[in-house]
């Protein structure tokens, strides 16, 4: 579903990443780890065709997302770090907004359904101004019900959610995973990782330096790889990781 090869990207002198490659699969969910700096939103941005590389290739459900981006983003939905919702809006004119821009079905119990699946349905009419953190990452989230997309990228996507919002979103993902869903979710939240993840990705100092299968590692093995990994200046010696 997705395949990325040799990518490479820089800010001046700065380079962000050093020819990462990344494939991942439908029905399949890799989690990417790394410590603050070490690329991982960058990454992210270019899987969903919102920065051009500097270099490498990259396909989307067979698309070339690097000469095709917008043909490419018809099956990606986002959830970055921030929500991005308009405060001034309701949770639903937030939804029929984003359906409108994107030409996509925008009738009230099209969008109360996905407002229903995230449990905002009881404050359909609010303004976003007046939800918690968890709860606008949930309105978020409940764009992404409505694209329907194939493959779902996601940035740090527990933070702020209370324990019922972490529980929706894990089953959400497994049950996007089972209907032929990719996934690639950037996290600090290694238990919860570990619980969806089939692999597990670090990257560090611009490198992906591990990828593994998730059931090849405990919880304690991956604290410590990890934390092998990242300490110091958050450069990696990628011949420790195999």
């Amino acid at each position: 579903m997705i395949s990325a090869s040799k990518i490479r990207k820089s800010y001046g002198p700065a380079v962000v990443l050093d020819e990462v490659s990344l494939a991942v699969g439908g029905a399949e969910c890799v989690v990417l780890l790394g410590p603050n700096g070490a690329g991982k939103t960058t990454l992210l941005r270019i899987l969903a065709t919102l920065l051009r590389p500097g270099a490498g290739a990259l396909t989307v459900n067979g698309v070339d997302a690097v000469r095709n981006p917008g043909e490419a983003r018809r099956v990606i939905g986002m959830v970055g770090h921030g929500s991005y919702v308009y405060e001034d809006l309701t949770a639903l004119e937030n939804l029929r907004f984003w359906a409108v821009m994107r030409g996509a079905v925008a009738s009230r119990a099209r969008l109360s359904a996905a407002l229903e699946e995230v449990g905002l349905d009881d404050v359909a009419d609010e303004r976003a101004r007046t939800f918690s953190a968890g709860m606008k990452r949930r309105l978020a989230l409940a764009r992404v019900i409505l694209s329907e997309p194939r493959a779902l990228l996601l940035d740090e996507p527990f933070t702020g959610l209370d324990a019922r919002g972490r529980k929706w979103l894990s089953e959400f993902l497994r049950a996007f995973k089972a209907g032929g869903g990719a996934v690639v979710m950037a996290t600090h939240s290694f238990g919860i990782g570990l619980e969806i993840a089939d692999r597990v990705a670090i990257l560090t100092g611009g490198q992906l330096v591990v990828d593994r299968p998730s059931a090849a590692l405990s919880a304690a093995d991956l604290d410590e790889l990890y934390s092998s990994l990242t300490e110091g200046d958050g450069t990696a010696d990628p011949e420790r990781a195999r």
